[in-house]
């Protein structure tokens, strides 16, 4: 008899799910008795005007807050440091991260870095940041990372060039409003982006070495979801069937991934957004395809059923045969959201660099966790491939 992995699972103590829900967050905050936020967040969302309908909540319920907005994408640690000097610098009782990866990340980080000593880079996997600073309360408006439900954060350190992943209780927000209203203004690239990030993480989630039942039903619910609606948000940025269904599989493949953990792809992803600058979801998105084709023949059974749950085959099909499909519609859904090769991008291969990069992507433990564990010289060809 084969006993399947014991499910540890950590989620934040309060979720709420649905249009207008930030609405409630005033409510939220009563409820966990805070009163002083600071608001974590980018100057991109200030200027849409989102922020201020997130202030116009707290304002009509009389609590006083603040504005950080100096997070940038892919947030480094000075990033954080300047965050963190804020947070100390006001008598605030919580953070709320509201915006994409980002914000909602560094918010994480200035909770958890404002009562543990040294720097950032000290807590990177595999260590458990457990010792939790002031709650955390997360409003996402892009539905692509998941970080609203996840225990993982990440940081770019400016010194040594390199992403890490940031785990344990102290990542785990405190609430999570998920609000798909916000993600209408979302460009074609950005809409493509997260969605296919979201995609890789429900994916790596259920072939992951660590998977388990409880794991399994998110990842499955989210991947026909993304499958069945990312052209449809892309061609008709305001239609809210298709934003309500990403934004909802984005907190699914959260759920899946924080507590199943991602695979190659993302081990090999990090190290590209570092050295490159490419955005997460966009690296997740070149490296989805290869990846998938290098892992299949390691856990046919499991690819087979991605397949299988987003339409792509038939229940009839053998598992080779779906396996084959899958690709086929990794590529193609790729092609038709115009994901570009690093080259396009004017981003020259470099031989050296990808053995940095390939040591990075082993060090990060994410590669472990994928049905076929390569070797760095297996990486390396990946990320030759793909260039």
């Amino acid at each position: 008899m084969t006993l399947s992995n014991i499910g540890r699972v950590q989620s934040p103590r309060i979720i709420r799910i649905g249009g207008g829900v930030a609405a409630e967050t005033a409510e939220v905050l009563n409820q966990l008795g805070l009163s002083r936020p600071l608001i974590v967040t980018d100057t991109k969302l200030v200027a849409l005007g989102h922020v201020q309908t997130l202030t116009d909540i707290l304002d009509r319920a009389g609590i006083r807050h603040a504005i950080f907005d100096g997070v940038v994408e892919d947030p480094t640690d000075t990033c954080l440091d300047a965050g963190l000097a804020a947070f100390k610098s006001g008598d605030y009782d919580c953070v709320i991260g509201f915006g994409g990866g980002s914000p909602m990340d560094t918010a994480k980080a200035i909770s958890f870095m404002s009562v543990n000593p040294g720097h950032v880079r000290d807590y990177k996997a595999p260590t458990q940041i457990d010792r939790c600073g002031p709650p955390v309360i997360l409003i996402p408006t892009t539905g692509g990372t998941g970080s609203e439900l996840t225990r993982w954060c990440v940081i770019t350190d400016t010194v040594r060039t390199e992403k890490y992943n940031l785990s344990g209780l102290a990542c785990v927000a405190t609430a999570a409003l998920i609000d798909w209203t916000f993600t209408t203004t979302k460009p074609w690239r950005i809409t493509a982006d997260t969605a296919v990030d979201s995609l890789t993480h429900a994916i790596e989630a259920y072939v992951s070495r660590k998977a388990f039942p409880y794991t399994d039903a998110f990842a499955l619910a989210a991947m026909p979801a993304i499958a069945t609606h990312v052209r449809t948000a892309c061609a008709d940025p305001e239609n809210a069937q298709a934003r309500e269904a990403l934004m909802l599989a984005a907190s699914q493949a959260g759920m899946a991934f924080s507590n199943a953990s991602v695979a190659l792809v993302h081990g090999m992803s990090r190290p590209i957004g570092a050295h490159f600058h490419v955005a997460h979801g966009l690296s997740n998105a070149m490296l989805l395809p290869e990846v998938t084709r290098f892992s299949v023949d390691a856990a046919p059974d499991r690819y087979a059923t991605c397949a299988r749950v987003m339409g792509w085959a038939a229940d009839s099909d053998s598992d080779g045969a779906a396996c084959g499909k899958l690709v086929e519609g990794l590529h193609r859904l790729n092609d038709d959201l115009n994901v570009p090769s690093p080259s396009s991008l004017g981003h020259a291969a470099d031989p050296e660099k990808f053995a940095l990069m390939a040591e990075q992507a082993l060090a990060s433990g994410s590669p472990q966790n994928n049905p076929r564990v390569p070797t760095a010289d297996e990486i390396i060809e990946i990320y030759q491939r793909i260039w």
